[in-house]
């Protein structure tokens, strides 16, 4: 009988100790994956709306950028030509704001939106004193512009996050312009490049297709005829 109970024993011992070392084995092959932000729906008491919101309306469909081979440049009638990382952007002073984007399609999103402040990026390459405009550059091609004034003067960001998270490359990664005031065609997505002209008239591609120049919300209407 004791030597029933003492093999009994005995093979518990084993039996846990094969289990415990499956455990491990287990534990070490399959690391815990490390999960993104989680995104913010509220903020300072101010419901926002959801990243899954926003439609896909670009003109070539969400683009797919290299973090690490990925080149902001800076152009155009500037005293100095920069070209900055993905991570030399972030580096700089982040900013928050909420702010709703308004499409000419109907639809609207209202966003906490994290990022970088365009004018410190653009005045660090000194723009020449007849710059007016600045000029949004995508990975897809699009273009649109902004007044240089206009950029300044409502503290526009190049932003990066949008309600806590990593933009996703459907909403524009790695940096999206947050035109504040303006319609959603002007909030450039996947920028690239950002050109400085003397240009106030520049047209970019929705532009050279009717779309007003200037994109204000806050016009009686909004004309397709021009600014």
């Amino acid at each position: 009988m004791r030597r029933t109970h003492r093999a009994l024993v005995v093979g518990f011992i084993a039996l846990v100790a094969v289990t415990a070392s499956a455990c491990t084995t287990r534990g070490t092959a399959f690391a815990p994956t490390k999960l993104g932000g989680v995104e913010i729906r509220r903020y300072k008491g101010e419901k926002l709306g959801a990243i899954s919101d926003f439609h896909e309306n670009s003109i070539k469909g969400p683009q797919d950028v290299d973090r690490g081979k990925y080149r902001l440049k800076v152009d155009g009638t500037v005293d100095t030509e920069a070209s900055y990382t993905y991570q030399q952007v972030i580096a700089r002073p982040k900013h928050l704001k909420v702010v709703q984007l308004d499409c000419v399609e109907g639809w609207s999103v209202k966003v906490l939106w994290q990022g970088v402040m365009l004018s410190e990026i653009i005045d660090a390459s000194h723009p020449r004193p007849d710059a007016r405009t600045v000029i949004f550059h995508a990975a897809d091609g699009y273009t649109t512009s902004l007044p240089l004034a206009y950029v300044r003067d409502r503290q526009i960001l190049l932003a990066y996050r949008m309600n806590g998270v990593e933009l996703p490359k459907e909403r524009g990664f790695p940096f999206q312009v947050v035109a504040e005031s303006k319609w959603g065609y002007k909030w450039c997505k996947w920028v690239t490049r950002i050109e400085l002209s003397p240009n106030a008239d520049y047209r970019g591609y929705w532009e050279q297709r009717g779309y007003s120049t200037l994109g204000d919300l806050d016009k009686s209407s909004f004309s397709l005829s021009g600014p």
